[in-house]
């Protein structure tokens, strides 16, 4: 068996102005911490022998995650388009929107839709890649979406969008 993994696909390169925000703080305190890891790691390396050292291991472990993130972001973050500016209908969903949904059981509930790099921070916060927002994107007010999932097909229906 081979360990090749053909790549993923590809990311919208859409972030909101506080997604962006978010992202560059977090690249600013990773160089932070990495000095702070790679002093303890020199620190434990002087200690002597390194095959039994746990916490030279460790601190080996933690500057690799820690310059991965760092590759990562250096990486993404030229590539990504700030949307900011909100369009002009606020009748039609785009990205950046809050959404109100129905169900056929009225259980209402609200996503926003954000960008691939943003959307774990918040529990209301869905991909613009996911399928939900791309069914929602480009969609008035009032009308049913229906989205496929694993379960079977869930239809909505567009009762709020705000910017």
């Amino acid at each position: 068996m081979s360990r090749y993994r053909p790549p993923g696909p590809s990311k919208s390169p859409y972030i909101t102005s506080e997604g962006m925000r978010v992202l560059l703080s977090e690249q600013k305190s990773l160089w932070l911490k990495r000095r702070e890891v790679v002093a303890a790691l020199s620190a434990a390396a002087a200690e002597g022998d390194r095959s039994e050292n746990a916490e030279y291991i460790y601190r080996k472990k933690e500057l690799r995650e820690i310059d991965r993130r760092i590759r990562y972001l250096q990486k993404r973050l030229p590539e990504l388009n700030v949307v900011d500016q909100k369009p002009a209908s606020s009748e039609r969903v785009f990205f950046g929107a809050t959404v109100e949904l129905e169900d056929q059981n009225e259980v209402a509930v609200t996503y926003r839709i954000v960008g691939p790099d943003e959307f774990d921070r918040e529990e209301s916060y869905i991909s613009v890649d996911s399928p939900l927002a791309r069914s929602l994107l480009k969609r008035d007010l009032g009308d049913e979406v229906e989205v496929e999932v694993p379960s079977g097909r869930l239809v909505y229906t567009i009762t709020e969008i705000s910017y």
